[in-house]
């Protein structure tokens, strides 16, 4: 099983290789990098029907909040009756309360093959060169921690992530005032205590501050799984602003994307 994972990283490898060569022309020293956002782009073009499908789920979710509401008043008294009573309205007009999460698990696969390649030594039995290509200053391999130590915040690497940081910031923040802006115009979608499917109150709550976690995967992450991240975080949040644009309330809110 190890040779096959082995073979399978080191066609992998090539893969990246070859985008990175025919992207060389244009990006010179940082081709690698381009190719890892090429490759992120590709993983969320193939998802993207998946996306359009969940945003069709979660409209059509949007237009049981009457007969939610009616569940919710007619059963204010028994929460267990009220939960099932929701669910099985979903099951009914076939709705799927977590439909927006398949896109994001289906992207796991691509961002832990990028974490991998770039945290191995070694693939196919021979050193893994493109530990050492680079973003400007910064390599490919290499993690926040490492650029503090080449120079810290302000040095030629510190500076790289520093950028990453701010894209990063800039899509959470408007990830946040969206989702916020969202659950405020449906109070009923963001946290009565009433939720429709089990967790769905607990994570709705947190739901606002999660793209900030992407800080972190970041930081910790080695920067050719941070540019997967940084690409998918801003791809998920222009993809989620136009496939949401005319869902009313929190429906959107679950919506969520690496």
């Amino acid at each position: 099983m190890s040779d096959l994972f082995s073979s399978f990283m080191s066609v992998f490898a090539e893969l990246v290789e070859h985008i990175a060569d025919a992207v060389e022309p244009l990006f010179h020293g940082s081709a690698t990098a381009a190719a890892i956002v090429l490759f992120t782009a590709c993983v969320r073009l193939l998802v993207h029907p998946l996306s359009r499908a969940a945003a069709r789920g979660q409209k059509a979710r949007a237009k049981l909040s009457p007969q939610i509401a009616e569940l919710r008043e007619k059963h204010a008294k028994n929460p267990d009756r009220m939960q099932k009573a929701i669910l099985e309205l979903h099951a009914k007009e076939k709705v799927s309360p977590l439909s927006g999460c398949l896109p994001s698990l289906l992207q796991l696969p691509a961002f832990f093959l990028l974490y991998h390649l770039f945290s191995s030594s070694s693939t196919g039995g021979e050193a893994n060169a493109l530990l050492g290509h680079t973003l400007f200053a910064a390599p490919l391999g290499d993690r926040w921690t490492d650029a503090l130590g080449e120079g810290g915040v302000l040095g030629a690497q510190g500076l790289v992530y520093l950028a990453l940081f701010a894209v990063v910031a800039a899509v959470a923040t408007f990830n946040y005032r969206r989702t916020k802006q969202q659950m405020a115009a449906t109070p009923q979608a963001g946290g009565n205590g009433d939720p429709q499917v089990p967790g769905m109150g607990a994570m709705m709550k947190v739901m606002p501050l999660m793209s900030f976690m992407t800080l972190i995967t970041v930081a910790v992450v080695p920067l050719a799984a941070a540019l997967y991240v940084v690409t998918s975080t801003t791809w998920s949040a222009v993809e989620r602003a136009f496939l949401y644009r005319d869902v009313p309330a929190g429906a959107a809110a679950l919506a969520t994307g690496v």
